[in-house]
């Protein structure tokens, strides 16, 4: 028997969020986690009613039932919120997606929200370091990543200037988004290689932005998609990777932890890293990011230093334009639940960085988390 195969079988026909607000300056969770799936259902032309499902990740506290109930929805069907750090939001379209194309649901919401004077300071992250991390000091994802970094840095002799490129393209399109926190603030080199340090190598603008907001996607059939919106993104591909390590114990070590699901992702979609227009990078530190596109095969150790270059990484013209609203570390840090709304936006041409031709728009979930993942999108253009 074949496998049945989800490739272009839903589409997200959606996308909205909040502004980034500074930690503790959002309003509550709820209040704006609502006003971004009233968005999303607006941008996508369904009824807030007529959502039937949620979908989301890092355990998070605004659960499907009591958002069904403040949104009055009609025939709830499909609620799932599933563990892990930012690579959970994969996983989140993948079960979405799935109940779609299951007839569980028909209307999926993907969210997550987060304001940090109800949540806590990084409260999403406690999980992830065992006693073994904790034994050392290492307590934060800046502090973990950075390991790993530098065994990228002086081991598999990845410049410094790559992971500086990736920030300043980050920057650059972040002070061109007026919904950012970097809005009209782009970063120069000389301003980047004078920044303290937080855990070597990371400097401050290496690290994600803690901020409030909220974002959501609603994905439903294509079918049904081609008739609500001229330009769905579809879903060519979801895949994840179990990361399953203690204190870095990883073989190979200087992975991001998306060699196989990277595989599979190529393999389901049918494309592969050369065909990729526009890239969304989840990026705790921006060390990380620069390997998990690595772990994508866009370039290897060797050549990162051509590839990882300012001129590369923006828009418009860029070979592989990245982090295009700015990103966890630019525009604003709501779990990483920017980066696929604004793969989405990519593709239907909505973005404060428009890529020409936007057709096939790759979203990388969580580098060096425990459950790692990636979604790749395209328009009816990639079936």
């Amino acid at each position: 028997m074949s496998k049945p195969s989800l490739r272009g079988a839903t589409a997200v026909v959606g996308a909205g969020g909040t502004k980034y607000f500074r930690r503790g300056a959002g309003s509550a969770e709820k209040k704006m986690l609502l006003e971004a799936v009233v968005a999303a259902c607006r941008d996508g032309g369904i009824d807030p009613h007529d959502v039937d499902g949620f979908a989301s990740y890092g355990d998070g506290h605004d659960e499907g039932p009591v958002l069904a109930t403040s949104l009055g929805i009609k025939d709830f069907k499909f609620s799932v919120i599933s563990s892990g750090g930012g690579g959970g939001i994969a996983g989140a379209i993948a079960a979405a997606s799935a109940a779609v194309y299951a007839g569980i649901a028909n209307n999926v919401i993907v969210y997550r929200t987060l304001a940090q004077a109800e949540s806590g300071r990084q409260e999403f992250v406690k999980y992830h370091f065992t006693s073994m991390y904790r034994a050392q000091g290492i307590v934060s994802a800046v502090q973990s990543g950075a390991l790993k970094n530098r065994r990228m840095l002086d081991g598999e002799g990845v410049p410094a200037s790559a992971v500086e490129a990736f920030v300043r393209a980050s920057y650059f399109h972040g002070s061109r988004n007026p919904d950012g926190l970097a809005f009209e603030k782009p970063l120069s080199s000389a301003d980047y290689n004078s920044s303290r340090m937080i855990a070597d190598p990371n400097r401050v603008f290496d690290c994600s932005r803690e901020s409030d907001g909220a974002f959501a996607i609603l994905i439903t059939s294509a079918e049904r998609a081609r008739g609500l919106t001229p330009t769905p993104a579809y879903i060519l591909a979801a895949t994840q990777s179990g990361y399953a390590e203690d204190a870095g114990n990883s073989e190979p070590y200087v992975t991001s932890g998306f060699i196989p699901g990277a595989r599979r992702l190529w393999a389901e979609s049918g494309y592969g890293p050369e065909d990729v227009k526009v890239a969304q990078v989840y990026e705790n530190t921006a060390g990380p990011a620069v390997l998990a596109m690595i772990d994508h095969g866009f370039t290897d150790f060797e050549g990162a230093g051509e590839f990882f270059t300012y001129e590369n990484l923006i828009a418009p013209d860029g070979k592989l334009p990245i982090n295009t609203a700015g990103g966890n570390v630019a525009a604003g840090f709501v779990h990483g639940m920017g980066l696929p709304v604004e793969a989405v936006r990519q593709i239907k041409g909505q973005s404060p960085n428009q890529v020409q031709d936007a057709d096939l728009s790759l979203f990388i979930a969580g580098p060096q988390a425990q459950l790692t993942g990636s979604v790749l999108f395209g328009s009816e253009r990639t079936l």
